[in-house]
């Protein structure tokens, strides 16, 4: 993600590059953003959709960008972190025909394809979306697909590594993406192994296929305690949204208690101090993430 941005950042003042970002967002995506001198700009997902996607937010913010520097990049997380949402096929062709009428570069973090629990939902890629689609988006739409190691049920949170798939990259601008990989210090070997156990799983017949869908399938369920967490976070505060969500993670309003004005702290971060300290359940705030002015969350 780094190495992708670092290769679209240029400019100053009104001609810096500005990067729309869905709030809440993964902190990975302001902190790079900061660090390269982008500027970074918010797009708000439907908390009262489940965290749907709206291409109405998309042109409000690109709109409000443009004001002040110059957009060029439109980053997707999907399914969502912190939100948990897995957005649908519709939805997906909407932002790549955005992208494409706009002339956005599209970044895809595809990171949580593997953990979809719902009935119904199913995890669509960019890439085999946009090749669907045709021409010319097919033929023009530039885009950058994320997954990894690191993530997702392979890996989390131990073994790091993971793989950038670009397309319809200018040849020139490919090379330039080629030298800024090579000066980075590679992952670890056992990194590097399960990567290519990712990218090229155990087929039928292969002497370790069997094996592979048996822990495949124990990760999996393991990782379902989430729909019973969503089921009790639904129970006691039926007015949020996130029992439908999918992927790995969900956004929750805390249920109504005011935090004492001695506290000093927003309503979410006293609601996540006193659960730890009554129950020993740790989340995290929504503040870490952005989240629209007046509301409160946790992760």
């Amino acid at each position: 993600l780094q190495s992708i941005l670092k290769l679209l950042v240029a400019g100053e003042g009104p001609s810096r590059t500005g990067v729309l970002i869905p709030i809440p967002q993964y902190p990975l995506y302001s902190a790079a953003i900061a660090e390269l001198s982008a500027v970074q700009l918010n797009y708000y997902l439907d908390e009262e959709h489940c965290w749907a996607l709206d291409v109405a937010e998309l042109r409000r913010a690109l709109a409000e960008g443009r004001r002040h520097c110059c957009p060029r990049v439109l980053c997707i997380i999907n399914p969502g972190n912190p939100t948990g949402q897995v957005q649908s096929r519709q939805c997906i062709e909407d932002v790549i025909k955005f992208a494409f009428e706009e002339k956005l570069f599209l970044m895809a973090d595809e990171v949580y394809q593997d953990n979809i629990y719902a009935e119904g939902s199913a995890f669509h890629s960019f890439k085999k979306v946009l090749f669907e689609m045709g021409p010319p988006y097919s033929e023009v739409v530039e885009l950058a697909s994320f997954h990894s190691a690191s993530k997702g049920f392979m890996g989390e949170c131990g073994f790091r590594s993971g793989y950038v798939e670009v397309v319809n990259m200018d040849p020139e601008v490919k090379q330039q993406l080629a030298k800024l990989v090579s000066v980075r210090l590679c992952p670890p070997v056992s990194g590097q192994i399960l990567l290519d156990a990712i990218v090229d799983p155990p087929k039928p017949g292969d002497p370790s296929y069997e094996l592979f869908i048996s822990d495949e399938s124990w990760e999996l369920w393991g990782w379902s305690g989430w729909v019973l967490v969503n089921v009790g976070l639904y129970m006691m505060s039926p007015s949020s949204c996130g029992a439908e969500q999918d992927g790995s993670w969900s956004m929750w309003a805390p249920p109504p208690r005011p935090a004492p004005q001695e506290q000093g702290q927003a309503p979410d971060m006293f609601f996540c101090m006193k659960l730890l300290e009554e129950t020993g359940i740790c989340v995290v705030p929504g503040s870490g993430f952005g989240q629209r002015e007046g509301t409160f969350h946790f992760r």
